[in-house]
């Protein structure tokens, strides 16, 4: 069944909107390989969501410091140099014309991560891509972890628009995963991962790369 046409397109953050290119940058300088760098968000991402499921939460913040503890000998200085890398994270080169795109075609965008506040608002700024984007939302603000169902009602809810009024664009099988089973219009392509998990239901929407997102939402039947 066709989706109608989303009337927001909320965005994923860290990989999918913003490259983690200084997180890395700053493990390299702390003396760790870059190849580190996905076993620790991983390891972030497994203790959110173990935290969540058990009716607990912690900051992504601490998390992230928490999977930094278990897989190097940092210290807690070293450590807290690397987590300063996400106030330096970019756009990827794709984004800011896809933003446009949207932004152009009559859809409202927003950002929602469960990362720490502020990470957002910096790496599009930096990107000069503020204006395209109407708010961020951090699920810190209800300690929430996505792919919680809380995480995404409370981002329609904030946008003021019914759950089937909004999709969520993410590069992660597990957000989108959780997006549609709140009711959400999910958006999936590669960019950390190479395929999407088979394991789960279908995306409502599958492309090779961000622009071919961006064209299927805009083909999309108004409601």
């Amino acid at each position: 069944m066709t989706r109608p046409r989303p009337e927001v397109v909320a965005f994923d953050v860290n990989e999918t909107l913003l490259d983690l290119a200084p997180v890395r940058a700053a493990l390299i300088e702390a003396g760790e390989p870059a190849t580190l760098l996905p076993t620790v968000f991983a390891r972030t991402l497994l203790t959110g969501f173990a935290a969540a499921v058990v009716g607990s939460w912690c900051a992504f913040r601490d998390a992230f410091d928490a999977a930094l503890q278990q897989a190097t000998d940092l210290g807690p200085d070293a450590r807290a140099t690397v987590i300063e890398g996400f106030g330096e994270l970019a756009p990827h080169p794709d984004v800011e014309p896809a933003l446009r795109r949207l932004t152009e075609g009559g859809f409202r965008v927003v950002t929602l991560s469960h990362g720490s506040p502020g990470v957002a608002e910096a790496g599009l700024q930096r990107g000069g891509i503020s204006a395209l984007v109407e708010r961020s939302l951090s699920s810190e603000a209800i300690r929430a972890w996505k792919p919680s169902r809380e995480a995404y009602l409370w981002a329609a809810g904030s946008c003021e628009v019914a759950p089937d009024r909004m999709a969520l664009v993410a590069a992660h099988g597990w957000d989108v995963l959780g997006a549609q089973r709140a009711g959400l219009t999910g958006a999936w392509f590669p960019r950390s991962e190479r395929a999407y998990p088979t394991v789960y239901e279908p995306p409502h929407i599958t492309a090779s790369d961000l622009a071919g997102v961006v064209d299927a939402l805009l083909a999309l039947p108004p409601a």
